[in-house]
């Protein structure tokens, strides 16, 4: 059974960080490329951050880039995603998602508010 748990997500102020994890099981994850989506109250999801199946290649939405960094550890099979420099708009639900070609999971999301 594929699974992919998110976890980290907390409220926190602006300025604070947080690490998020995915940990997955079920597949071979180092075959995977790793995303993050979130989305926010009354909106539509917003891709933020992905990386390549070895790790060499990191993408990141303009929204985020020089704050959050992913990264993965394929002896581990999990995948994080380090938030630093909190805004309260990066408040949302935060979904890690592997692909394979047109083979897409999705986990379950983890709440993050940032708030004063």
């Amino acid at each position: 059974e594929v699974q992919l748990v998110a976890s980290g997500g907390a409220m926190v102020h602006p300025g604070e960080s947080l690490r998020l994890s995915c940990a997955v099981s079920g597949f071979t994850f180092s075959s995977y490329d790793m995303s993050w989506v979130r989305q926010a109250p009354g909106k539509g999801p917003e891709w933020v951050s992905a990386i390549n199946r070895d790790g060499t290649s990191t993408f990141y939405a303009d929204s985020v880039k020089g704050r959050f960094t992913i990264s993965r550890d394929n002896a581990k099979n999990t995948a994080y995603l380090q938030m630093n420099s909190l805004k309260p708009e990066d408040t949302a639900v935060y979904y890690c998602r592997a692909d394979y070609g047109f083979d897409r999971s999705w986990g379950q999301g983890t709440q993050v508010t940032v708030s004063s």
